[in-house]
C-alpha cells in the first residue's frame, strides 16, 4: 500500500524565494549563496514487488504546489548565483552568437510552383513561416510567431498545404509543449478560415484534395482517436473514425494520399514501435477501414502511390526492406518485395517524382539511392561526406525534390535535387563563421564491457596532441531505434573552438545497425547503453586523448538517463555533467504524463520481471550519501510535458543532500522551456552559456589563442 503525506518547507526556503523574486523584480542578481538551499525531507516507504523503497522527495513531484514553486525559485537564485560568476562569460556569448545569429530556412514544401518554407532571419528569434511563387519569386509571409507572444516563446510550423497550394493547415505551439493547436490559412487573401483545433497532442493533420474537411489524430482522454472535421463546422461535431478500445499507451497517426482517395492509418506500439499496425480507408467509396496488417510483431510504414502502398518493415528483415501491397488486392500473399534486405540497414524511404528514394546506413555512414517502383536500381546521390543526411523530400508528381547535409564542422546545407536529371544546386546554405577545413572528423571503434564492437565519431580542430589533456566533451543517446549522426550545433562547434574534443558514440539501442542493434539495448539488456557508454569513456582516456579530470558528459531525454546512468555508476571517470531534461525515477516513471508510450523500451516497475533489472540500473535510487560524485547541472523547464521534469527536481534535492559538496550540483529550471524546443535564439544563446560555462569551469578550460584563428570573425 502506498503511504500518504504531507508536504511543507522550511520559512528559510520561503524566505530565499522571496528575496530571490524581490531581487529580480528590482533588476539586480541575487547575492552570493555559500551552497544550495536545504530541501524538506518527507520520507515515502512503499514495498514495490517485494522491495522497500523509500523516496525522500516525493513530494516535489507536485510541480504547481506553492511548497514546490518556491523550491524551485530557491534553486534558480543559487544556480544563477554560481554561473553569474563563472569567468568568460561574454566571450562564450559572442562566439554562441556568431554561430546562431545567422539567417536559417527550412525544408520547402513545393505544390503547384508554389514554396513553403520557414525561414529566420539572423536578428529574429523565432522561424516566420512564407510562401514563394516560382524558384525565384518573392517571398511572402504567411504566418508570424513573433507578434504572438512577448518573450517570443510562440513557435508555428506547416502542418499541410492542398494540392493547389491555396490552402494551408499551420500549427502553433506555446514553448516547448508537446500540444498545439491548428489554424487554416486562405493562403490567397492570407485569411485564416473560421475553423479552430483546440491545444490537443495531435499525430497527424490532413486537409482533402478538394478542401471540403480535414482528418487528423488526437490524443482524448481515452486515448488516440482519428477524426473527421468538415471544414465550416463547429469542432464539437466532428465524427470519430478510429481508435476505439485503443488505451494512452498507443500511438496513432493518420495521412491522406496525395490524390486523395485513400487515407492511411498506423498504430504504434510506444514510441520505439516493435509492432506497428496498418489500416486503410477508400474514401473514394467511403469505405470501411480495413487493415492491411495488424496481426505480425513487427514494425511496417507504409506510403501510398496510385492504388499502390510500399511498406518499409523489418519483418523477416533486422536491417529491413521495403514491399509493394496492391490495395485492390492487398491480402498478404499477394506482397510483393521491390527492395531486399541487404549489408546496410534500410533507414528509411520516400516516393517522389516517379521514384523510390532510399535511405541507406552502411556503419553510420549515410548513402541516398534511387529506384524506380518496381526496385530497379538507378544511380546513387553524390553527398558532401560524412555527416548527417536527410533523405529526400517532395512529391510522386514533381521531380523537384530536397536534402539536406551537415556534419560536426559544417552547417546545414539543404540542396535541391532534379530527380530526372540528376542534377542538384544549393537551395539555402547557413551562413556560419566556421572554417571546416581547419577541423577534423573521424571514425574510430572501441570494444564494450562484452566484447561488442561499437563505433565513435570524434570531432577537433586538426593537430591536437594525444597527451591526455585535451578537454573533451563525450555525449550519446542509446534507444528507441535512433541514430547518432555527426551534426553540426553551436555547442559542438563552440566546444571545438575553445579546443575541446567533441566525442559520439553509437550505443546499442539506437537503429544504427538494424532492430538487432536496438534490441540489444532495451527492456532487459538496458544495461549495454550503459556499459557502452562508460567504454567510450575508458576508451578516450586509454588512448591519450583525455583524462577523467578534463572529460564531461551531456545528454538530453532518454540520453538524460544515459548520462544520470553513467553519474551513479562510474561517477570516477569524468569531472562534470550536464543533464537535460531526463528521466532518472525509473521506478515510477510510467505513471507520468505520455511515459506508458515508452514501457515497449524500458519495462515497468508494474511487473515483477522488469521491476528488477529497472531498479538495478534507476539513477534516482542509486545516489550514496557522501558519494564522490562529479559536479552536475540539471535542465528541464514547466513546459516539458514529455518528460515530466520531476526527475530533475528529485534528483537535483536527492544528490545536494547527499554528494561532496566541493563538486556543486545546479539546477537550471525554466518556467517556459520544453521538450520540443520553441525556445527563442536570445534564450538559447543563454542557456548555451550556462551550461558551458559551467562545464569549462569544471573541466578548467581557457580559450588557447591559437584556437581562436579557427572561427572566422
Amino acid at each position: 500500500m502506498r503511504a500518504r503525506f504531507f508536504t511543507c518547507l522550511t520559512s528559510f526556503t520561503f524566505l530565499l524565494a522571496f528575496l530571490t523574486a524581490t531581487a529580480t523584480a528590482q533588476g539586480s542578481k541575487p547575492a552570493a549563496l555559500a551552497g544550495p538551499p536545504k530541501t524538506a525531507v518527507h520520507e515515502v516507504k512503499e514495498t514495490v514487488q517485494g522491495v522497500e523503497i523509500v523516496d525522500r522527495y516525493r513530494w516535489l513531484e507536485d510541480q504547481n504546489s506553492p511548497e514546490t514553486r518556491a523550491w524551485i525559485g530557491a534553486e534558480n537564485a543559487y544556480t544563477e548565483s554560481v554561473l553569474s560568476k563563472l569567468p568568460g562569460r561574454d566571450q562564450l556569448r559572442d562566439k554562441l552568437s556568431g554561430f546562431l545569429k545567422v539567417d536559417a530556412m527550412g525544408f520547402p514544401t513545393v505544390r503547384k510552383g508554389r514554396y513553403f518554407f520557414s525561414k529566420r532571419r539572423a536578428d529574429q528569434d523565432q522561424s516566420v513561416m512564407y510562401m514563394r511563387r516560382g524558384i525565384t519569386g518573392q517571398d511572402e509571409v504567411l504566418v508570424d510567431p513573433l507578434p504572438m507572444s512577448p518573450d517570443h516563446t510562440i513557435t508555428v510550423g506547416l502542418g499541410d498545404v492542398t494540392n493547389d497550394g491555396t490552402l494551408i493547415a499551420y500549427l502553433v505551439r506555446q514553448g516547448g509543449e508537446d500540444e498545439e493547436t491548428y489554424r487554416l490559412l486562405d493562403v490567397d487573401t492570407k485569411k485564416e478560415l473560421a475553423d479552430k483545433f483546440p491545444r490537443a497532442r495531435y499525430s497527424g493533420f490532413s486537409i482533402l484534395p478538394d478542401k471540403s474537411g480535414v482528418y487528423f489524430t488526437k490524443l482524448v482522454a481515452e486515448g488516440p482517436r482519428v477524426f473527421y472535421h468538415k471544414i465550416g463546422s463547429d469542432p464539437s461535431t466532428d465524427i470519430e473514425v478510429f481508435g476505439k478500445g485503443y488505451g494512452k499507451e498507443k500511438i496513432i497517426g493518420t495521412g491522406v494520399s496525395e490524390d486523395g482517395h485513400y487515407l492511411q492509418i498506423a498504430v504504434f506500439y510506444g514510441s520505439s514501435a516493435t509492432k506497428i499496425e496498418v489500416y486503410i480507408k477508400d474514401l473514394v467509396k467511403n469505405g470501411p477501414v480495413v487493415p492491411i496488417v495488424n496481426d505480425i510483431e513487427a514494425a511496417f510504414q507504409g506510403q501510398i502511390v496510385g492504388d499502390k502502398m510500399y511498406m518499409r518493415t523489418n519483418w523477416k528483415a533486422q536491417k529491413w526492406r521495403i514491399l509493394e501491397v496492391d490495395l485492390k488486392n492487398p491480402a498478404r500473399e499477394n506482397w510483393h518485395e521491390v527492395v531486399p534486405e541487404g549489408e546496410a540497414v534500410l533507414d528509411g524511404f520516400s516516393l517522389i517524382g516517379g521514384k523510390m528514394a532510399v535511405l541507406t546506413k552502411q556503419d553510420v555512414v549515410s548513402r541516398l539511392k534511387l529506384y524506380d517502383p518496381s526496385g530497379k536500381f538507378i544511380r546513387e546521390v553524390s553527398t558532401p561526406g560524412m555527416g548527417s543526411l536527410s533523405g529526400l523530400g517532395g512529391y510522386w508528381d514533381n521531380p523537384e525534390a530536397f536534402y539536406s547535409f551537415n556534419s560536426f564542422h559544417m552547417p546545414t546545407t539543404i540542396y535541391r535535387y532534379d530527380l530526372a536529371t540528376g542534377k542538384q544546386t544549393v537551395w539555402f546554405q547557413a551562413k556560419v563563421p566556421i572554417q571546416s577545413d581547419q577541423y577534423e572528423v573521424k571514425q574510430v571503434w572501441y570494444t564494450s564491457k562484452d566484447g561488442t564492437k561499437i563505433p565513435m565519431f570524434l570531432a577537433y580542430a586538426k593537430g591536437i596532441k594525444l597527451d591526455g589533456s585535451n578537454p573533451t566533451l563525450l555525449t550519446g543517446y542509446g534507444g528507441f531505434n535512433l541514430n547518432q549522426n555527426p551534426a553540426f550545433s553551436s555547442l559542438a562547434a563552440t566546444w571545438m573552438a575553445y579546443g575541446g574534443v567533441f566525442a559520439l558514440p553509437n550505443l546499442r539501442g539506437g537503429g544504427e545497425f538494424g532492430e538487432a542493434w536496438h534490441h540489444a539495448g532495451m527492456l532487459e539488456k538496458k544495461q549495454n547503453v550503459f556499459d557502452d557508454f562508460t567504454a567510450a569513456a575508458e576508451w578516450l582516456i586509454q588512448n591519450k586523448y583525455t583524462r577523467p579530470d578534463r572529460l564531461a558528459i551531456r545528454g538530453g531525454s532518454n540520453g538524460g538517463l544515459l548520462v544520470g546512468a553513467a553519474l551513479t555508476q562510474r561517477p570516477d571517470l569524468f569531472a562534470a555533467v550536464v543533464c537535460n531534461y531526463p528521466l532518472l525515477d525509473m521506478v515510477r516513471y510510467q505513471q507520468f504524463l505520455v511515459a506508458k508510450y515508452w514501457v515497449p523500451e524500458y519495462g515497468s516497475s508494474e511487473d515483477a520481471a522488469q521491476f528488477k533489472y529497472i531498479y538495478a540500473y534507476s539513477p534516482y535510487h542509486h545516489v550514496k550519501a557522501g558519494g564522490k560524485y562529479p559536479a552536475v547541472m540539471f535542465v528541464t523547464g514547466d513546459s516539458d510535458t514529455r518528460v515530466a521534469p520531476l526527475h530533475a527536481r528529485k534528483m537535483a534535492a536527492l544528490m545536494q543532500a547527499s554528494a561532496d559538496p566541493a563538486n556543486p550540483i545546479l539546477l537550471h529550471y525554466d518556467t517556459k522551456a520544453g521538450h520540443s524546443g520553441g525556445t527563442p535564439v536570445s534564450k538559447q544563446i543563454e542557456d548555451l552559456v550556462d551550461e558551458l560555462s559551467f562545464l569549462m569551469w569544471r573541466l578548467k578550460m581557457t580559450p588557447p589563442a591559437v584556437q581562436t584563428a579557427l572561427v572566422q570573425k
